[in-house]
């Protein structure tokens, strides 16, 4: 009666293992209407930015072009796009994300808009230690019809697979101390920023951005 009570545990167990297995799994993209659309130029708006840090924006803004053209994608200039909505009078990112998809088409020519949104980014003080975070989203808009191609986010830290459970207490509140002051004062953000924006714009991870035109990898995807 004991053996059979324990072979039934240990079933339950690993389907209720399974099952969390399958809750937690990703459900994939649907990229019908990215593969229809086939951009092959993209053009990036200043990024929203939701956080209280006024660097936040150009410093996601200056690092979207790398992991998109190793993606295979042109991508207009960033800074002669900005300059470009400055010389006519749209200097907030919010005015910027209203104009119509077919006006940007007919100014800049690009195939694809990205859109991205700034969630987070800064240094958090948590009492036993201090991490600079910065958490981005995005949608990829096709600016010949207007229809949506690929949305997607991405977090990234500057304390991931940290542990700062050593020193006893005085130490870590003494090394979350200087870690608030050392990010502060070097813009860790930005660095961080770089990893958010290959998190969310590179090819080839799983719900991420599909090859570009330009990549050897295009339509393997």
């Amino acid at each position: 009666m004991i053996a059979r009570l324990c072979k039934w545990m240990a079933v339950a167990a690993l389907a209720a293992l399974m099952t969390g297995c399958a809750v937690h799994q990703a459900k994939p993209y649907d990229y019908t209407a990215f593969k229809e659309s086939k951009p092959k130029s993209i053009l990036v708006l200043p990024p929203l930015n939701e956080s209280p840090d006024i660097d936040a924006t150009y410093s996601v803004l200056s690092q979207v072009t790398v992991p998109l053209g190793e993606a295979g994608y042109y991508v207009m200039p960033v800074t002669l796009v900005d300059e470009s909505f400055r010389q006519n009078g749209l200097t907030v990112a919010g005015d910027i994300h209203q104009v119509s998809p077919a006006k940007l088409r007919e100014i800049f020519g690009a195939d694809a808009a990205l859109y991205i949104k700034i969630n987070q980014y800064g240094t958090k003080y948590m009492v036993l230690d201090s991490a600079t975070v910065v958490t981005v989203s995005a949608e990829l808009i096709d600016l010949r019809n207007g229809a949506k191609l690929w949305s997607g986010a991405a977090s990234a830290s500057n304390n991931e697979g940290n542990n700062s459970g050593g020193g006893g207490l005085i130490g870590m509140l003494v090394t979350a101390a200087v870690k608030q002051i050392v990010n502060s004062v070097s813009n860790a953000g930005y660095t961080v920023a770089g990893t958010a924006n290959a998190r969310l714009l590179s090819a080839g991870r799983p719900n991420g951005m599909l090859y570009g035109p330009r990549s050897p990898k295009y339509g393997t995807d």
